[in-house]
């Protein structure tokens, strides 16, 4: 059974609707942009994240006998609006950037157009899945390029919102994480999941020895066992006379993880396991990862950082107004003028301009028209609904495979972790009021 997602929004969304409904200007052809002012400090991109989960919830936004009577208890709306939200059902079109895409400040990452009316009600859940979504995912594309290839595995279920865990799960796994710990990310999209023991597993036991044998019976000598709940040393010895050389891997959670890792790997070369892996964990970000490069580690185990998008919970996006039809049935651009609040009026499309070589070095931006490829540029707005039908949803692995890709194609300082410009500028070309937050570059 699906739950309608018409409540996953802000109380003002139905009232301005109503208003809307009362003076006709709500079947008004409208188009509503979705998209970031800038990039949080020290970020040079950001990546696009919870396209699919954001057309699930499309695809359940219904107002529901359920739904409506809860309108009609509270008064929120009139009898004539909630008449008219019974039957809603979104009929236009969205495009937007993909899951796992990259995007910069003034990308339009979501390009609704619709009825006013109908677009309105989706702002809020739309923002509330890419704003957590994509944050998760940035967070976790910068942790993942400072990998180098070694695996991350997401394990911060327990440090966020149960449903917000399964979210940054997926997120995680578009922007390179291999595997999560969460069972339930892994039934519901097909992620991998993995997991051996905690610190209170070797703490029930008598003696570690007797914790490891136990894990090593149900498990495997290819388990991972869990090396820092006494003394390392001692536990690692003692995990290779139970298994011989054929243990997986042992997991460090505490303590000076560089030198540990070290200390730990001539310790298991010495002992003939040479094929055994380390993994770290222990509230890593990407700058740990970053720092632990140069160290003997196999494998990063990342949580509280990652659902928290290391810092940076949300990408600020918004979602804007942009165009909509006048008394002559023309399309016109509109904006905010708000100080620090400004936005570029007109419907948008975009491209990603590359070098000969396939280096990213542009985002552009056509204004009331499509900016001409040069030959070398990438298409970023790719339909996702038309007249109301969903159509371009992806799997998780396409979407990792996607962001592998793209990110590929940025120049190398956008892996740099200090602060600066975004990796590209931002150009904006057609008709438009260039007084904005996000040009680097005019051309009109």
């Amino acid at each position: 059974m699906t739950h309608s997602t018409a409540l996953l929004t802000d109380h003002y969304e139905l009232t301005m609707l109503q208003a809307a409904l009362a003076d006709g200007t709500a079947e008004r052809r409208s188009v509503f942009e979705l998209f970031a002012r800038r990039l949080p400090d020290g970020r040079r991109y950001g990546v696009v994240a919870g396209v699919n989960r954001l057309l699930d919830a499309l695809e359940q936004f219904r107002f529901d006998e359920q739904t409506i009577a809860f309108l009609a208890d509270r008064g929120i709306v009139d009898q004539a609006t909630r008449d008219w939200l019974a039957g809603y059902r979104f009929s236009g079109d969205i495009s937007g950037y993909a899951d796992g895409e990259i995007f910069f400040p003034g990308s339009p990452v979501l390009v609704v157009e619709s009825s006013f009316a109908e677009a309105v009600l989706l702002e809020t859940v739309f923002l509330s899945i890419l704003n957590h979504d994509s944050a998760v995912a940035s967070a976790a594309s910068r942790m993942t390029w400072w990998a180098g290839g070694r695996p991350c595995i997401e394990m911060g279920s327990r440090r966020t919102h149960e449903e917000a865990a399964v979210a940054s799960a997926l997120a995680a796994y578009v922007a390179g994480f291999g595997a999560t710990s969460n069972l339930e990310a892994a039934r519901r999209y097909g992620i991998p999941s993995t997991g051996t023991a905690a610190h209170s597993f070797t703490l029930l036991h008598d003696r570690e020895r007797d914790a490891f044998r136990s894990q090593i019976d149900a498990l495997g000598k290819g388990t991972t066992l869990l090396v820092d709940t006494y003394d390392v040393a001692e536990a690692v010895r003692t995990a290779i006379e139970l298994t011989g050389p054929d243990l997986g891997a042992v997991r460090l959670d505490s303590g000076d993880l560089p030198s540990l890792a070290g200390q730990v790997r001539e310790q298991l070369d010495a002992l003939g396991a040479t094929k055994t892996k380390i993994i770290v964990t222990s509230d890593l970000d990407e700058f740990q990862i970053a720092a632990l490069a140069p160290a003997p580690v196999d494998g990063y185990g990342v949580g509280t950082s990652l659902v928290t998008g290391s810092g940076y919970p949300t990408c600020g996006f918004v979602y804007k107004l942009v165009a909509r039809e006048d008394a002559s049935g023309d399309l016109v651009p509109v904006a905010k003028k708000s100080p620090d609040k400004i936005s570029i009026g007109g419907r948008k499309w975009a491209l990603r301009r590359r070098s000969a070589a396939g280096v990213a070095e542009l985002e552009l931006i056509g204004v009331g028209e499509q900016p001409v490829d040069d030959g070398d540029d990438r298409v970023l707005l790719k339909p996702l609904v038309e007249a109301g039908k969903i159509i371009g949803r992806t799997t998780p692995a396409e979407s990792q495979a996607h962001h592998q890709k793209v990110r590929d194609e940025l120049p190398r300082s956008a892996s740099q972790l200090s602060r600066g410009e975004p990796a590209i500028p931002t150009e904006y070309v057609g008709d438009y009021d260039a007084r904005n937050p996000f040009r680097s570059r005019s051309h009109t």
